[in-house]
């Protein structure tokens, strides 16, 4: 029997964001005229703790495409991927693609002291011998990490869903001003710079103040007095950052500022820090699941979804057309 496309690619998830993984289904469905429903998948604890997996439908021979970003509690998510990766390598599909939206332990991509571990590299390796064959990401913190892989690895940005948002938002291009948070941002605020039509950039001068403490005190660049600053990152992890840039916007007389990223990692005292620092609106994405705390916590946090840029990913993956449209951020 000639098994079609459609029912040869199988779309799985983990437990680290399901609600993710639902909404490529649904946007997969509709790309590929056919009915995508997420495949069976038992993933469950033992009583001591350790991972059980066991996949309920046939794989032999599909193309399979796992969802499963390694983002807190990080461990058990990563754990659990390579555990779910095992189980599906033993299985024999035709290929198996992680659609990893965020990765873990990507700011271990160096030594920059000694006899310290490069933990982004050694995170690539082991997928890869728990089975991956291709890896799909979504804004990596360097784009070096792609280079750890000897495996196809895919990797796309979420600016375009996050410009096709502030665009909703009615502000003309020529009162927004882009504000990159550090001097190592200016090549990710140009980007956004072009892609809203802004003529304007400022950077936060960033100095260290004692060995924890970094102050953001003066800005560079175009005024910013009186007008809409956007201050982009890839990741708001602490929150330390990107607050410490809107309160220096704020103090040099922007009338609104907005910030956005995409991972809400908002760790670590994360959300205390943006509730007092004079933003408007937060902008985020879903490729990390927030709980619901912090969403009453940040009256002013906006959730957009990235399941129909991973959606249209996967299709063109699954039926060999190019990515390079969708590289464009």
């Amino acid at each position: 029997m000639t098994v079609s496309t459609q029912q040869k690619l199988k779309l799985f998830s983990g437990r680290a964001n399901r609600p993710l993984a639902e909404r490529i289904a649904r946007e997969l469905s509709i790309v590929m005229k056919s009915e995508i429903p997420l495949g069976r998948l038992v993933v469950d604890d033992f009583p001591d703790g350790e991972t059980n997996v066991r996949i309920d439908e046939d794989v032999r021979g599909r193309d399979v495409f796992l969802v499963q970003p390694t983002c807190e509690p990080v461990n058990q998510n990563l754990m659990e991927l390579l555990v779910i990766l095992d189980a599906f390598k033993r299985a024999s599909p035709a290929r198996i693609t992680v659609v990893l939206p965020y990765y873990a332990y990507a700011r271990q991509d160096r030594k920059d002291k000694g006899r310290v571990p490069i933990t982004a590299k050694l995170v690539a390796d082991v997928l890869t011998t728990a089975g991956a064959n291709r890896v799909l990401c979504l804004d990596l913190h360097t784009a070096q990490i792609q280079g750890f892989f000897n495996i196809p690895v895919d990797h796309l940005y979420a600016s375009r869903e996050i410009i096709a948002y502030i665009r909703t938002l009615g502000i003309p291009p020529d009162e927004i001003v882009v504000l990159s948070s550090d001097e190592g941002a200016i090549k990710k605020a140009l980007k956004y710079q072009k892609g809203l039509g802004s003529k304007q950039i400022a950077v936060v001068d960033k100095r260290r103040s004692n060995a924890t403490t970094t102050e953001q005190a003066h800005i560079i660049g175009a005024p910013i007095d009186g007008k809409t600053v956007f201050v982009f990152d890839d990741m708001i992890s602490t929150g330390g950052t990107i607050a410490g840039a809107a309160r220096a916007a704020r103090a040099a007389g922007a009338k609104r500022v907005f910030v956005a990223s995409t991972h809400g990692v908002l760790c670590a005292g994360a959300v205390d820090k943006l509730r007092t620092a004079g933003i408007e609106k937060i902008i985020t994405t879903d490729t990390i699941p927030i709980p619901e705390d912090k969403r009453k916590s940040l009256p002013n946090l906006e959730v957009i979804s990235v399941g129909k840029l991973l959606a249209e990913a996967i299709h063109r993956i699954h039926e060999n057309y190019s990515l390079t449209v969708l590289f464009d951020d």
